[in-house]
């Protein structure tokens, strides 16, 4: 089976598969997937987060949720930023495991980290303040599912907010985004990780065009107003290549109508 063969039937189990595809693509990945996400957000990915960030400390929330938090690099910046307290919550052990590490060694104790899937969360009714996700709705098999299941454990009048990957528009960066995805992530990726990284490199760009096939961005505005969230606001970023949203849950003291 060809490269492309192979990228195609990835993207595919991606989509079919999508829990057991995401442990098996980041399992042997944590000890430096913190790299990985730079060379993957073309070196944009602090900046995203950072954004994202931002949305939620506006709240000034004493509770956080970061889910996908892989190795908590976003429970950490939350944490510093907010003074609130993180729970981090992903599918993948090993990528807890570091995270636990980076945790302790930042010395940082409002932060804890659990095993636990987006789409079913162990969690009560407006459990949290706000809500973090980070590179998630790729990886389940009904992004609108899920944001209804993040929107529940948020009080209402919380913040939840996400960042994902996306598709430049065209005719100029779209090109030269497909060029970077196919040709320079897997090369990158090689160098600075090996094989590993080169997979993740070859998967990363038809996954992301495939996913907004079937869920453009006004889709994704439309899921999370159908979640309960309003106020949803969207903030693309590096000429197309990061997409930050954030919404409010419904029902709080300044609940109304108004989207964007």
């Amino acid at each position: 089976m060809g490269r492309a063969d192979g990228t195609d039937a990835e993207v595919r189990r991606s989509r079919d598969e999508p829990n057991d595809f995401a442990r098996d693509l980041f399992d042997g990945l944590p000890a430096r997937y913190d790299v990985l996400e730079e060379v993957l957000s073309f070196g944009q990915n602090r900046r995203w987060r950072t954004a994202m960030v931002a949305a939620v400390a506006e709240g000034r929330p004493s509770t956080v949720l970061d889910v996908a938090t892989g190795t908590a690099g976003v429970a950490l910046m939350l944490a510093r930023r907010t003074g609130a307290s993180v729970t981090g919550v992903d599918l993948t052990e090993q990528m807890l495991r570091r995270g636990r590490a980076r945790v302790a060694g930042a010395g940082e104790d409002r932060v804890r980290l659990a095993v636990a899937r987006a789409e079913q969360l162990p969690f009560a009714d407006a459990s949290f303040d706000a809500l973090t996700f980070t590179y998630l709705l790729r990886y389940v098999a009904d992004p609108a599912a899920t944001l209804r299941e993040l929107a529940r454990v948020v009080r209402p009048g919380g913040t939840v907010a996400g960042l994902e990957f996306a598709v430049p528009p065209g005719p100029v960066w779209l090109p030269a985004w497909r060029l970077y995805t196919r040709i320079g992530l897997p090369g990158a990726g090689f160098l600075t990780g090996g094989r590993e990284w080169a997979h993740v490199g070859r998967f990363l760009g038809p996954s992301i065009e495939q996913h907004y096939r079937s869920y453009p961005v006004a889709r994704h505005v439309e899921m999370w107003q159908d979640a309960g969230l309003e106020d949803v606001r969207v903030r693309t970023m590096s000429l197309g290549g990061g997409l930050v949203m954030r919404g409010r849950r419904a029902g709080g003291p300044s609940s109304g109508s108004s989207s964007g």
